[in-house]
Parts: C-alpha cells; structure tokens; sequence
C-alpha cells in the first residue's frame, strides 16, 4: 500500500510556481521536519489570503512555517514573509547553501537545503499563537492535507478546496 501511494505522489504535478531550486529546497527541508517528527504541507493558504510554502505541525501542535528563499534577489523582492509571523510559533527561512545567511533576518530560524537534506543552522524564536489562532491553522492544516490525500487516492476526485 504505501509503495502505491509513493508512486502515485511522484506523479504529481507541480503547479508552475516554483523554480527547480525552490523544489529542492522544499524537498529536503521536509525531509528534514519529517526526521524531526514534524508533517508538513506546501502552498497552504493562510487566514490573512496569503500562501506559506511549507506549514509543518508537531505531535503538540506547534505550528513553523518554513518561507522558502531560492536567491537573494528572491529574498529582497518579497516581504510577506513578515505576515506569516502571525500565523506560527516559528517562522523558519529556509535557503539554498549558497545563499548568504547574513542577509536573512536574525530573528527567525534557518536552515540550509538542498534536494538531499537540510540542516537547522539557527533555531527560530518561539511565540505561542492564541488558542483562536491555532485552532484556525489546524483546521486549514488537516483539510488541506485530507484533500489532497484524497486527490491522490481519487484522481477523478475535484480539486482540493482552500479554506
């Protein structure tokens, strides 16, 4: 069973968003929260409309989002990271082992990635959410990851919705 489900995550489609650089940092930052005990999400919306690109949950509901950082002109170019704050216990940038880390701000963690692995190079600061908060990002958290099981399952099965 979990060969099948394996096989039929390979084939599934990127949506376009992400350089190949991005994907990899991806894939090896979530292998990383996976070692840890951590299950993780991409490209989850947030209450405030905007998009994390990985959300990652602990056995006791503590909630990181990782804000994936493929250059440094990728990091000077956006700034909604800054939103995400609200949205977690700790805020992780994670970059490629090129990026100059001195250039991401020191008051959120990092971790270096690359399509193998990742390591945690700095820890993030941890601010509890409100209960409200939290109960809000679980919710989104679980029906984004049942739908998209589901869709994995169900390949005639509509889109996964957002919340």
């Amino acid at each position: 069973m979990s060969l099948i489900l394996h096989a039929a995550a390979l084939a599934v489609p990127v949506d376009g968003r992400q350089s190949e650089m991005a994907l990899d940092i991806a894939r090896g930052t979530r292998r990383l929260l996976r070692a840890a005990g951590w299950a993780s999400v991409t490209e989850l919306a947030l209450p405030s409309g905007r998009r994390a690109d990985i959300v990652a949950l602990s056995g006791d509901s503590s909630l990181a989002i990782v804000e994936i950082k493929s250059s440094l002109a990728d990091f000077r170019a956006d700034r909604k990271w800054q939103d995400y704050r609200f949205h977690c216990d700790q805020l992780f940038f994670a970059v490629s082992p090129e990026m100059p880390a001195e250039t991401l701000p020191p008051d959120a963690g990092l971790i270096v990635a690359d399509a193998f692995g990742a390591e945690i190079v700095r820890e993030a600061p941890v601010h509890r959410l409100a209960g409200a908060t939290r109960r809000t990002m679980l919710l989104r958290f679980a029906v984004a990851a049942a739908d998209r099981l589901h869709a994995l399952a169900d390949p005639a099965a509509t889109l996964p919705r957002e919340l």
